[in-house]
């Protein structure tokens, strides 16, 4: 059986209809086409897709389609996980709403002065979209749920999502009436994403990370470093720059400007390099990213699928780039168990001597710079066989 994934097949009014085609929506991705049809007849849902898959429209056209613009009072509410994400939702939204006139939407975040938020609040608006800071990630389940009360009992609750946090079943039996759950599986190809894995100990990790940007096509025009910790990102900025890198850090203590200026910058490629935390990333759409750097292994193998899925967009290839200690084996183990496959094991000695010319002359140049600011960096240890790095991530995981 075919399934129709145009719009057209949709009961959306005849504007909307001239508004996505104006705006090149041609035909549903595969979680719109799951989600759309039961959302417009008004079901609940719980809904897992990858990163980049057409969420947002997913959510925002049964939105739209039961706003009433002539009553100006907020009809609908959407959580998002970070500033950043909700300010790229909040302008998608308003692209999709062309099609109705006088449809205020209002961002509401944290980490800039409330008041002018609130008297913008105060003066109405249809639509608030609002930054929940990863609420159920970070173990503020009672805070969701005060939300959720203050809202009419008679409303349409959706939850979109890249992963599966802990609380979503709890959240649901609460506050959803009978959902739909679509659960998409697909991710990127891994012939679009390239992923190799390298052993380092603890105290050569940031140093590898120098090698990895001189070995893979000698500093990607863009690259996304994900680190497990602030203090992490801030000690891996040190020991880059250091080495002559123009790199930036991204994590939860820096003020909205600051966040501001480091996206901006990113994004206008006058830095190539951005070091990042999870949460401080989450939601980030980041066009043309060519590689990513897992510096720490992450415990969740769903955090990491959501990492590496940035990279090897758009029809683009990408590489993933793990480092792991001995002491992630086991995480190591559950990512390949999640993804059916053991990961791919690279010697550190090909990185090693593929970059020591790059190095070795960066080295001069900044060490014999009187505005250059070094600090020795251990020297790299050589790494076991590949077959045998298999074998101890396997093992470790079986012992979990």
């Amino acid at each position: 059986m075919t399934i129709d994934t145009s719009f057209s097949s949709l009961p959306l009014s005849p504007a909307m209809q001239s508004n996505l085609q104006q705006l090149g929506y041609q035909s549903m991705t595969p979680i719109q086409a799951a989600s759309l049809p039961p959302a417009l007849a008004g079901h609940d849902l719980i809904a897992q897709a990858k990163t980049g898959s057409g969420k947002t429209a997913a959510f925002t056209l049964p939105l739209l389609a039961k706003l009433d613009a002539d009553r100006f009072a907020v009809q609908a509410l959407v959580l998002c996980p970070t500033r950043e994400l909700a300010d790229q939702v909040t302008q998608e939204i308003r692209r999709l709403a062309r099609a109705e006139e006088k449809v205020k939407v209002l961002t509401l975040c944290g980490g800039t002065p409330m008041r002018p938020q609130i008297a913008s609040l105060e003066h109405g608006a249809h639509i608030v979209v609002d930054e929940a800071d990863r609420m159920l990630d970070m173990g503020f389940f009672d805070d969701i749920a005060s939300v959720a009360r203050q809202c009419p009992k008679d409303r349409q609750t959706s939850l979109f999502s890249a992963t599966y946090p802990e609380g979503i079943a709890k959240l649901s039996q609460q506050f959803l009436r009978n959902p739909r759950e679509i659960k998409l599986t697909e991710q990127h190809s891994n012939a679009k994403i390239k992923q190799r894995f390298y052993e380092v100990a603890d105290h050569e990790r940031l140093h590898a990370v120098r090698l990895l940007l001189d070995h893979y096509h000698y500093r990607p025009v863009s690259t996304l470093a994900f680190c497990n910790t602030k203090q992490q990102c801030r000690d891996l900025l040190d020991v880059l720059r250091a080495q002559g890198f123009e790199a930036l850090t991204l994590h939860g203590e820096l003020e909205q400007r600051e966040r501001d200026q480091v996206l901006v910058q990113f994004a206008n490629r006058n830095c190539s390099l951005l070091v990042a935390t999870d949460v401080a990333a989450r939601g980030l759409d980041i066009a043309q990213l060519e590689a990513v750097i897992n510096v720490d292994v992450t415990p969740d193998p769903e955090v990491h699928v959501h990492r590496i899925s940035r990279t090897g967009g758009a029809g683009e290839e990408g590489w993933a780039l793990s480092l792991a200690s001995m002491d992630e084996m086991g995480r190591v183990g559950a990512i390949e168990e999640a993804q059916g496959a053991e990961v791919e094991w690279h010697p550190l000695a090909e990185l090693t001597s593929a970059s020591r010319d790059t190095s070795s002359r960066r080295w001069r140049r900044f060490r014999f710079s009187a505005a250059a600011r070094t600090r020795s960096v251990p020297a790299m240890c050589s790494a076991r066989s590949p077959a045998k790095r298999a074998s101890t991530a396997s093992r470790s995981a079986r012992s979990m």
